[in-house]
This record gives C-alpha cells, structure tokens and sequence, in this order.
C-alpha cells in the first residue's frame, strides 16, 4: 500500500467523520424540537393538540418509509438548490439530514414517553410550566435514553454515508466503491470496510460509556 492509498483513505476517514456529525449534529437541531413537539402536542402530552400532532406525525412516517438511496437519488434537485452539487461529502449532508431528522425525533418522542408520569405531576404541582417541565424534568430524567438514541442514530448515519458512496457521496464509502466494485481492488475494499467497522465501534463505546455514566449520576 503507497503513500496516495494511504493519503487518499486519510481523506476517505475525514470526509466520512464529516458526513456522519456534520448530519448528526443539523439533524438533532431539526430532530430533537420536532421530538418535543410530538411528545408535548399528543394526546397524553403537556398540551395535546390533533392537527398539529398529525401532521408531525405524517411528514415523519413518509420520511422514514423512503429507503435511503431512493431518497439520495429523489432529492438530487433539491441538493443541487442548496449547495450548488449533488455529490460530495457536502452534498450528501443534505440527504442525511432529512433521512436523520424525523428518525431522531422518533427516538426523542419515545424517550420522552418513558420518563415517570409522577415526576411530571409532581412538577406540574410545584407550578412549572411546560416549558420548564421540557427542559428541566423531561430531558434531565430522559437523558439516558437520549443519549443511547445519538449513539444508535450515529452510527445508522455512518452506515448511510457509507451507502452513498454508490453515488458519489464521497468517503469511505466512494473508496470501497470506486476500487472495490469499479476496479475489483479487493484489498482497498477490505481496508475500507475494517476502517468503518473501526469507526462504528469507537462510535458505540464512546456514547455506550457517556450513556451508562450518566445512568450512574441518575441513580
């Protein structure tokens, strides 16, 4: 392996990195309000509100239905519109991030439901407001589970922007495509797969430590 290969893997590395917390970070600033919405506007919820909760509901289950390389392919136009390409490790930001952002409001919802209903009554008795009961009882009690879902959501984006390399998404991805598929490279194929497991895996123990830390301080 020369020095280009190990060069243009360095690159693959960084673009990858890139692709998955560049979508993962605009993703919970879309996910984690639209979560909270779904959680405060449904029927058992701080204020329950149909139309609102329905409609919330409806772009998400429509979003999550679409399997990812349809909706890389389907939002090319719309890619295009906001940075000016459809390929690239800037481009394929985009796509992640509408796949990413009803995903993780599905997880914030789901966390949110299973935070205690007593410790919100006991904070509704105290005179909180919605507003504090969110932030300062409903994240705070949930935030294990928020935290497993960024871990779980983190590495579902990995695996999607390794998937887009078969669009020239850029990446780790790209490489195994390039060489691995175009070229019959086996080796760089190889190599690229046992980086992104690497990566996956640093991912998981990272959040998995975070997660069970804060467990800790819970109890």
């Amino acid at each position: 392996m020369n020095d280009q290969v190990i060069k243009m893997l360095l690159e693959g590395i960084r673009d990858t990195l890139y692709m998955t917390l560049g979508s993962v970070i605009i993703g919970y600033m879309i996910g984690l309000p639209l979560g909270i919405l779904l959680y405060v506007t449904s029927e058992k919820g701080l204020h329950p509100n149909k139309p609102v909760y329905r409609v919330c509901d409806f772009i998400c289950n429509i979003i999550r239905s679409i399997p990812f390389l349809i909706l890389l392919i389907l939002l090319i136009p719309f890619t295009r519109f906001v940075v000016g390409q459809s390929y690239g490790s800037t481009a394929t930001i985009v796509p992640l991030v509408i796949c990413a952002a009803p995903y993780i409001a599905r997880v914030v919802e789901s966390s949110l439901n299973d935070v205690d209903a007593g410790v919100i009554e006991a904070a509704r008795s105290m005179g909180a407001s919605n507003y504090q009961i969110v932030t300062k009882v409903l994240l705070v009690e949930a935030r294990t589970s928020l935290l497993t879902g960024f871990t779980i959501t983190t590495g579902l984006l990995l695996g999607y922007s390794a998937m887009s390399g078969t669009v020239g998404g850029g990446g780790l991805g790209d490489i195994a495509v390039r060489y691995g598929y175009y070229r019959w490279q086996t080796d760089i194929m190889i190599i690229t797969i046992v980086l992104l497991i690497v990566i996956f895996q640093i991912i998981q123990n990272l959040g998995t430590n975070i997660s069970l830390r804060f467990d800790k301080r819970k109890h």
